[in-house]
């Protein structure tokens, strides 16, 4: 496992400070990963577990990491803006994040990962951020009103739990298939993936490190 420098700190946001998380791989970074939580009217902060997954999983891989609370959420300022103002809070995010490693290290790929309501936001962010990687968790993507995956996406992994009761399955084929995006569904997992964790990241690892591979 990598080890790695973990910061707590605040970016200068849209709607004032966002609260935020960084991890940063001693060794030479592989890219940049930002990570989007769930909905924050229905208890959705970056504490929550998918998110910890993810986060813990991408460091491992040797990303810089950042997980952060939108707008409203925990020590964040402003209040819920029905999902325009976060991705807004995105968008700055990545590039305060962008600007300040890539002084250091040029031209960091971008991984956007989100879970739930945090999968429809960086679906939305994506066409200002143009990452290179999107990791998306049972992603809102009707309700949230998602567009399609942008072509310059060189890599998309989609991850559902087969009995999601929250956003339904039939949602992600629907919006998935006049992609042609595969989608890898849990089985017997619910939406929060409760006794899944470790098939989850597992999952996201050898995603990860089958792209770098083939590079």
């Amino acid at each position: 496992m990598n080890q790695h420098i973990i910061q707590e700190f605040f970016v200068e946001g849209p709607a004032g400070k966002l609260e935020s998380i960084l991890a940063e791989p001693q060794s030479s970074p592989k890219g940049i990963a930002i990570i989007a939580h769930p909905h924050p009217q229905h208890g959705g902060t970056m504490h929550n577990k998918i998110v910890h997954t993810l986060f813990n999983s991408l460091v491992e891989i040797g990303f810089i990491t950042v997980k952060f609370n939108f707008r409203g959420v925990g020590k964040s300022d402003g209040i819920f803006d029905n999902g325009i103002g976060e991705i807004e809070d995105v968008v700055t995010l990545t590039n305060v994040i962008r600007d300040q490693f890539d002084n250091q290290i040029s031209s960091l790929p971008i991984l956007l990962a989100g879970f739930s309501f945090g999968g429809g936001i960086q679906l939305h962010a994506a066409k200002q951020l143009n990452p290179e990687y999107l990791i998306l968790i049972a992603p809102s993507v009707k309700k949230m009103h998602a567009p399609p995956v942008q072509e310059q996406v060189k890599h998309t992994l989609i991850i559902h739990g087969e009995n999601d009761e929250i956003v339904p399955i039939k949602t992600i084929f629907d919006w998935a298939a006049p992609q042609s995006l595969p989608v890898i569904i849990i089985p017997s997992a619910e939406h929060f993936f409760h006794g899944k964790l470790a098939i989850l990241k597992q999952t996201i690892i050898n995603f990860c490190i089958g792209k770098y591979l083939a590079q």
